[in-house]
């Protein structure tokens, strides 16, 4: 046997012992990547829905079981204060255009506003019963929030007060507005439906009939025209035509979701699941393939993707030994 050969006898018998042959010699960089964790403090129970104030670079976090929202610095990776004093908030919007933030409260119906600059009270907008979602129609500039037995409520963020009413078969889980279409997609999980709504009229347009239970969260995907539904019985993505209602794709996702996003930098899409993951589904071969199971917490079903910052914030909820928290994963090349 030459030298030559040796050599390659004795490297191939180090890689042999050096790798198990359950172990893959190059594998992908995980899709996400836990940057950090911020404490909440003393915060107990369910965690909802989260917003941001970029130019302050704050993060506002639902304490719906706390009965507060906490208002996290990003820079110092802390609560600077909590608003306290609410009734079950779930929904939070930052309006920068009049530098307020605006909490929706399940408990007493009501919408309250905010100084963003000091997070004094600035008023209420009375709804009637669960205040739920808010999002912002940047074409129309109002805030749309979802709420009671079937109802967005429109309001006028200068006026700060309810300018009309459409109308839904139950209570609107979460919903999207595409401006291109003039249309709401509006996920109705009591109705086992997604109902689509005239943008401007309000006028109900379709009612999707959904073969699985639990439509809570839903993503739009206006470049593709698809818009995403996370179902919890059973735990299924799909997509859907935003013109038809056309069954485009389904998968398999992890259990009790709560929020879904589109990362179109990467053409990824992030699933925030309470069974303890953040499932990530990557465009391939034409289709959506899930990649990764990233691990979270038992319980944080809600998330927030911000794409100017390029992180996406889970809300972990406190559990046993597990304290409040904000995980902070930052998406991998």
């Amino acid at each position: 046997m030459t030298g030559t050969a040796t050599l390659r006898v004795v490297l191939a018998t180090l890689a042999a012992f050096a790798m198990p042959e359950n172990t893959v010699a190059q594998s992908d960089p995980a899709p996400l990547r836990l940057e950090t964790k911020i404490p909440l403090g003393d915060v107990t129970g369910r965690i909802d829905h989260m917003a941001v104030d970029l130019a302050r670079r704050r993060l506002f976090v639902a304490e719906l079981g706390n009965n507060s929202v906490g208002v996290v610095d990003l820079d110092k990776g802390a609560v600077l204060r909590r608003i306290s004093g609410l009734r079950e908030p779930q929904g939070v919007a930052y309006l920068p255009a009049t530098d307020s933030l605006y909490v929706a409260n399940a408990g007493d119906g009501v919408v309250r506003v905010f100084r963003g600059a000091d997070y004094a009270d600035a008023g209420q907008i009375a709804l009637g019963a669960d205040a739920d979602n808010i999002r912002f129609d940047s074409t129309a500039q109002r805030l749309v929030v979802g709420y009671g037995n079937g109802a967005l409520a429109l309001i006028e963020p200068a006026a700060r007060e309810k300018s009309a009413s459409y109308a839904l078969p139950a209570h609107p889980e979460s919903f999207q507005i595409d401006a291109k279409t003039d249309r709401i997609f509006v996920n109705v999980p009591s109705a086992h439906a997604i109902v689509v709504l005239d943008r401007v009229a309000g006028k109900q347009l379709a009612s999707w009939p959904m073969r699985h239970g639990g439509n809570f969260p839903m993503m739009l995907d206006a470049e593709q025209q698809r818009v995403f539904s996370v179902f919890r019985s059973p735990a299924k993505l799909a997509a859907f035509a935003t013109g038809s209602g056309r069954p485009l794709f389904e998968a398999d996702v992890c259990g009790d979701s709560d929020d879904l996003f589109l990362d179109s930098k990467r053409r990824r899409v992030y699933v925030s699941c309470g069974e303890g993951a953040v499932d990530v589904f990557e465009e391939k071969g034409g289709g959506l393939q899930r990649t990764a199971r990233v691990p979270s917490v038992g319980g944080a079903r809600t998330s927030l993707f911000v794409p100017d910052i390029d992180r996406l914030f889970v809300a972990v909820r406190a559990r046993g030994e597990e304290r409040a928290a904000i995980w902070v994963y930052r998406p991998a090349p």
